[in-house]
């Protein structure tokens, strides 16, 4: 798996501060399992942190609290059973094999895994398939996990993440020969263009 789409720093900062919303941090997550880049960089934005927190003065507490140990971090590798705890990796691990795809427009099926604290999904196409053209109202990311699709910035493959903002409007297509399956997280639902996506947005839950 050679991987060419990367986290932005922001992200990753998000992500190790611990500040990135549900759905987005479970993307961000699956692709540092996946690469090495991101992981070595997250790395260092917590050892920043760190020596950040060391130097802030103690404050006192109004009354004691019991200690409590802070949370194990999952050990990470290459390969899709890096964490198990991610619901992404594990559905990958499956070959989403358990997985109930449900019909959203011509050739494109979606299942959802969180709705709340921001939306996370999969999202399945088949070749040559396109996802209706929409911008954004916050940040977007999309994991491809089987196959590759390509926009307007760029081309991805297998473990690249297209990490979007609000200023990006794109129609990903899926490649014409493998399709494609992905994870996609949003903060906020996406704006369609198309009166007909707009109009199916609320029935389907994107």
């Amino acid at each position: 798996m050679t991987i060419t789409h990367h986290l932005g720093t922001e992200t990753l900062m998000s992500f190790a501060a611990g500040s990135l919303p549900n759905a987005l941090a479970a993307v961000a997550g699956a692709h540092i399992a996946l690469c090495r880049q991101c992981r070595d960089e997250l790395v260092w934005f917590e050892r920043i942190g760190g020596a950040l927190l060391e130097d802030l003065p103690p404050l006192p507490l109004r009354r004691a609290e019991p200690a409590v140990p802070p949370p194990e971090a999952p050990h990470l590798t290459e390969g899709h059973g890096g964490n198990a705890a991610n619901p992404i990796l594990r559905l990958a691990d499956e070959d989403f094999a358990s997985i109930a795809w449900r019909r959203i427009g011509v050739g494109l099926w979606h299942h959802p895994l969180l709705r709340g604290n921001g939306t996370l999904q999969l999202i399945k196409a088949a070749p040559g398939a396109s996802v209706p053209e929409h911008g954004h109202g916050g940040p977007e990311l999309t994991l491809i996990l089987r196959g590759a699709l390509s926009d307007a910035t760029g081309s991805y493959g297998e473990g690249d993440v297209a990490d979007l903002d609000e200023e990006i409007a794109h129609t990903p297509v899926a490649d014409r020969e493998h399709g494609c399956v992905c994870a996609v997280a949003n903060e906020v639902p996406s704006r369609f263009h198309s009166l007909l996506a707009r109009l199916l947005q609320p029935w389907h839950g994107l």
